[in-house]
């Protein structure tokens, strides 16, 4: 197992064939992917042969809680399609099961010290939907803080749509003071 990042309590690594049953259980539950796509499900097909190896090439990291093994979701940290490669961007999606315990903080938080100590990133950001208050508290006990609202055009608009999405940053020199560099 090729380990990306290890916390206290999570191992991040490398998604993997394997990672098949995992991935088509989180992206099928209703809950996890209300903010994504409304909660509609994903065939196993599309897992198997879309999603799961975009997951394998590119900077997504499967998430394993180390004391009992467990697969809790995912993080990935990249500078989006033509975007700076020093302003990577922040994301997670976690099984209900691993929501209120601070996984999410905890790897963001581990993630982004590796973007400003190893990657030389400028700027780490992260994006939701305006109405996701979870995952906007996730970014605000990151260390990340609100930058703007914007309101994208979506061919097949979810409930919460018409109240935009938000944008949320840290600075490689707010992350320094704060670092006490």
């Amino acid at each position: 197992m090729h380990i990306y990042l290890e916390t206290d309590r999570l191992i991040l690594r490398r998604f993997t064939e394997s990672d098949a049953d995992h991935l088509f259980e989180l992206n099928n539950d209703p809950e996890v992917m209300r903010y994504l796509n409304g909660g509609k499900p994903t065939p196993r097909t599309t897992i198997v042969e879309e999603t799961l190896p975009r997951l394998i090439a590119s900077d997504f990291f499967a998430t394993i809680e180390k004391s009992s093994g467990t697969f809790l979701g995912w993080f990935h940290l990249r500078a989006p399609k033509d975007a700076p490669a020093d302003e990577p961007e922040l994301g997670y999606r976690l099984h209900k099961a691993a929501w209120g315990k601070g996984y999410a903080s905890e790897g963001s938080r581990a993630l982004i010290d590796k973007a400003f100590l190893e990657l030389g990133a400028r700027r780490v950001f992260a994006q939701t939907m305006t109405v996701n208050r979870g995952s906007r508290r996730v970014m605000e006990k990151s260390g990340l803080r609100f930058v703007r609202t914007f309101h994208p055009e979506w061919d097949d608009p979810i409930e919460g749509a018409e109240e935009g999405e938000v944008e949320y940053e840290l600075l490689r020199a707010d992350w320094e003071s704060v670092q006490g560099r």
